[in-house]
Parts: C-alpha cells; sequence; structure tokens
C-alpha cells in the first residue's frame, strides 16, 4: 500500500486530464491512472465551444492551446450539409459556434484532440501534486464509509499496487471499468448501425469541394441512410481529413472499399491517402446517475453518442469543472455530500437531454425529410421541407444553453429544471453561466473571478455585502467580492448583487437578498443538513 491520495482519477483522456487539472489547481492531491503512455492520432473532439475555452483559461493553457490550432482561424466550425452528394445542387450552410461567442468570455475554437491532450499533459507535469500513472490500468474498484481503493497494474510488466484515497472519479470512457465495478447501469437509444471512420489525406478532394465558402465540415444527407450522417471534417487547410459514415452491419471489416464509398459521397473520383480506418457502433448511452458513494463517473464513462455536433468532449469537460470544484470543497471543508450529489442532479438531465433533444430528435428529423421529400417528385415542396432543416438547425445553435436553474444548490425560480435547453442572454440568470462584462477598471469581470465564490456587487449596498462577508468567514467558505457600478454595460445584468460560483454559473442573483446572506451561502454550499441525497 503506498500514498493514500485524496482523489484517484481512473482514465486520462482530456475528461481526466482536465479534472486532475482542476483539482491540482485547487491544491487537491490525486493520481491519475492511464493505460496509454502516447497519444492516439485520430484527430475527435475538434469543435470546441467557447465554454470550453473558458475552462482552458482558468487552466492557464488558453493561449498554448490555440497556437496549436492546424487550421486557419479564417476556416469557421461552421458546416455544410448536401443532399445525396457533395456536388448535388441542394445543400445548406449553417452557422457555426461562433454565433454565440460574444456570451462567452472566450471565442470557440478547432483543433485535434491529440493537440489538446498534449498540451493539457504538459500542463499536468508542472502541479507537484497531481502523480501520474501513464501505462497503468484499473482492475478492481473497492469502498467504504472512509475510503476508495483502487487496484492498478501496469500494462505489459504484470506489477500491481492498491491505490487509497478519499473519492475516485472514472473518466475511463464507454467501457468504464469503474462504472462497471460500482454497479451503474446505462440506457439510451442504440441504433443498431455500423459506422466506419476514415483518416487520409486528399489534395484532389480540396480541390473538388472549391464550388463551396471554405468550411470545417461537410455532410451529406441521402434517403437510404435515414438520417444517419456522412460526416467529413477538414483536419487542415488543403489535404488532411476524417470521415463518418453507416456501413451495412454485416461489413467486412478486413476487405471493405472505404474509398468506393467516399466517392459516392463526394459525387466524383479522387486520389486519397488513408492514414486510419476503423469501426464503431452508433448508439447513444447515458448512465443512471453518475455517483455511488465515494465514486463518480464523468465523460464518455457517464455518458457516450455519436461524434455529431460536437456534444462529447465539451459535455466531458463540463463534468470536469462541475465535479472538480465540489470534490475540491467538500476536502477543503466548506462544502458537503449534498454538494457532491449536486454533481448527478445537474449534469445527467444536461446530457440526457443532449443526447435525446439535439442529437438523436436532429437524426430522427432529417431522416424524415430525406425520405419522405423528393425533389424529382415535388420540387416546392421538397425545397420547403430542405429549407426547414437549415431553420431548425439554427435554431439549435442558438438554443444549446445548458443551465442548472432547478438544482438543490441553486437559488432557481420555482419549478425549475436543469437543462440543455436555454437562452444565450447577458441577464444573469440563477443556475446559468454568468456572461462577460466590462468593469469600470476596464478589465472583463472574468479576470476578476476568484478560485471560490465571487460576489458581483453593482451599486449594492454596503451592509449586505458586509453580511455576505461576515457569512463566508463564519463558514469557512472562500468569497471574492468585485465592487462597481451599474452603468457601463453592466445595467445588462438586470441586478445589484450576483453570487458566481467557481464554474462561473450563477447560484443566486437579486437586487435585495430574499434571506440573510449566510443562508444563501449554506445554500450555494449544500451545507444545509435538511439535503439528503441517498448517498450509499
Amino acid at each position: 500500500m503506498g500514498k493514500r491520495h485524496q482523489v484517484i482519477i481512473v482514465g486520462g483522456g482530456p475528461v481526466g486530464v482536465g479534472l486532475a487539472l482542476e483539482l491540482g489547481l485547487r491544491g487537491i492531491d490525486c493520481v491519475l491512472v492511464e493505460r496509454r503512455v502516447g497519444l492516439h492520432n485520430i484527430p475527435k473532439g475538434q469543435n470546441l465551444t467557447p465554454r470550453t475555452l473558458e475552462h482552458f483559461y482558468f487552466w492557464g493553457v488558453v493561449d498554448e492551446l490555440r497556437a496549436t490550432r492546424i487550421l486557419s482561424k479564417e476556416v469557421p466550425a461552421a458546416g455544410v450539409t448536401a443532399y445525396k452528394n457533395m456536388i448535388n445542387p441542394h445543400y445548406f450552410i449553417l452557422p457555426g459556434r461562433e454565433i454565440t461567442n460574444s456570451y462567452y468570455f472566450q471565442s470557440n475554437d478547432r483543433l485535434p484532440q491529440y493537440e489538446m491532450e498534449r498540451v493539457l499533459r504538459a500542463k499536468l507535469a508542472t502541479l507537484p501534486n497531481v502523480e501520474t500513472r501513464w501505462g497503468w490500468g484499473a482492475k478492481s474498484v473497492a469502498q467504504d464509509n472512509g475510503c476508495v481503493r483502487i487496484e492498478v497494474e501496469q500494462e505489459g510488466a504484470g506489477r500491481r499496487e492498491v491505490l487509497e484515497a478519499d473519492y475516485a472519479v472514472g473518466c475511463d470512457g464507454g467501457n468504464s471499468v469503474v462504472r462497471e465495478a460500482i454497479g451503474i447501469e446505462r440506457g439510451g437509444t442504440d441504433f443498431e448501425q455500423l459506422m466506419v471512420l476514415a483518416v487520409f489525406r486528399s489534395k484532389e478532394l480540396h480541390q473538388g469541394l472549391s464550388r463551396y465558402p471554405m468550411r470545417s465540415t461537410y455532410r451529406v444527407l441521402t434517403p437510404e441512410l435515414k438520417g444517419y450522417w456522412q460526416f467529413l471534417g477538414r483536419i487542415d487547410q488543403d489535404e488532411g481529413w476524417f470521415f463518418h459514415s453507416p456501413v451495412p452491419n454485416d461489413t467486412d471489416r478486413k476487405s471493405y472499399d472505404v474509398h468506393a464509398l467516399l466517392e459516392r459521397f463526394a459525387g466524383f473520383p479522387f486520389k486519397a491517402e488513408y492514414d486510419h480506418v476503423g469501426f464503431w457502433d452508433n448508439r447513444v448511452a447515458v448512465a443512471e446517475r453518475y455517483q455511488v458513494g465515494r465514486v463518480f463517473i464523468a465523460g464518455d464513462a457517464a455518458h457516450s453518442h455519436p461524434p455529431y455536433g460536437g456534444y462529447g468532449v465539451n459535455n466531458g469537460l463540463e463534468d470536469a469543472t462541475n465535479l472538480g470544484w465540489k470534490l475540491a470543497a467538500r476536502l477543503q471543508g466548506w462544502g458537503s455530500d449534498a454538494l457532491l450529489a449536486s454533481y448527478s442532479a445537474e449534469r445527467r438531465p444536461v446530457f440526457k437531454e443532449t443526447a435525446e433533444d439535439f442529437i438523436a430528435a436532429r437524426m430522427a428529423l432529417e431522416g424524415d425529410i430525406v425520405t419522405r421529400f423528393d425533389p424529382e417528385q415535388d420540387m416546392v415542396a421538397f425545397k420547403k421541407a430542405w429549407g426547414s432543416l437549415a431553420e431548425d438547425g439554427s435554431s439549435k445553435l442558438s438554443t444549446y444553453a445548458p443551465h442548472y436553474a432547478g438544482s438543490p444548490v441553486v437559488l432557481g425560480p420555482p419549478g425549475a429544471a436543469c437543462s440543455a435547453h436555454g437562452k444565450h442572454t447577458f441577464e444573469a440568470i440563477a443556475g446559468h453561466h454568468l456572461p462577460p462584462q466590462k468593469l469600470s477598471s476596464g478589465r472583463n469581470v472574468y479576470e476578476e473571478l476568484g478560485s471560490a465564490f465571487t460576489l458581483i456587487a453593482l451599486d449594492a449596498d454596503t451592509a449586505a455585502i458586509a453580511d455576505f462577508e461576515a457569512a463566508a468567514s463564519e463558514l469557512k467558505v472562500p468569497l471574492k467580492v468585485v465592487r462597481d457600478s451599474i452603468g457601463g454595460g453592466r445595467e445588462a445584468y438586470k441586478a445589484s448583487y450576483i453570487l458566481v460560483r467557481p464554474d462561473q454559473y450563477v447560484a443566486w442573483v437579486g437586487n435585495v437578498p430574499p434571506m440573510p446572506p449566510r443562508d444563501i451561502l449554506v445554500r450555494a454550499t449544500g451545507l444545509n443538513s435538511g439535503l439528503d441525497f441517498g448517498l450509499n
């Protein structure tokens, strides 16, 4: 038995490393266990939201990550969707995540996941309180009321050890050893559809797509696929690509002609050199809960779905940020078991709706349109239906705004629920992401946010501010106060007081505290003993 840690993280992909950074930067002693020593060369997880770039800002790596971008910044995250093939006259171009940038402190970006992981690993190596076990895998998980024990084995060497910690988090993917060990079931839609992934290089394909404005992604919808996408993405400016497509379930994986499939997708012949061809099953899976006792799951271990819409890695990194500050609060004595339980209460509904309403429902809608409407049978009806797809796609981008208004540790409106559906606004709303605003100093409010709670006080009553500070001191809750005037754009917040959580979500907002400040902080940290989450 070696040194006891505060947290064991199983899985060192972007979610596991992101959680280790979140905890390590908060002074938590952790150990990260990951089977892979090196990095894969598959450019998945490229479409990074502005919210994800905020995480990178707070982890101190945003500039380094942006510097690894391969695709030119001038190429937007927008995508072309064509009917039957890429030379068909019927297509539309959806806006990218750029349309929501103004509501966040950072703009979106696009880079291969292996570049992201390289930067995150380098940052992790600078944290002395995070031990990394590259080349180790988890074999078993056990826990009791005071401890988690995970047996790990060094790959290829047969050497085994037992790690102990106060808590453990499984970030070990869709086939999670941790999730299986703690008995969490997953449910969701299995589309019973085999998919192919190809990574390749082709300048001729780049030239053949020059009829379109330069975009980062290209999709084809065709009737026989009934809503399943054929999806082409750029890795670089002129020759690097990846491609996802349904294939027959009885496909011979060793002899399948993926190039012929790609030429049908494109609608023209072209030469290509292949770096990788692999297969995967198209399904949506969401865990029934994200916690059992002292063990949690995050990222693909908790939820997985087809790589449509760029929801996967972004949701996983949001898991890491949400859980990370709560574990730190509990371990440092200013958070509770109820606060830890709010992780599942907040994150699971968001991903469930993401999977059902933004992925599966969109696939069903697209399948319905392309099978019911045919331009050769009724051009007018087809154009109307095709246009409705473009309108729906734009609407989905603008209304995807996950929030925790119904969280037990948020003072939201009565009857509110945590949801992936929301609106982008500069108003500060309880449970929602804090919109950025300039302060009278010229700095953005995000540059002033504290590592724990921040009270933004705009022309606020000094006595009430003092009450918040006194209550925070009594409860040992770290609190930073940012004082300013309401003018200069900050009137858009529509409030004098905004209590911001460590993950930049609003815990409470108002012009007059509805209860003593101590009670607000007790609620936001889960310290009120009346909350029973049934942890065991």
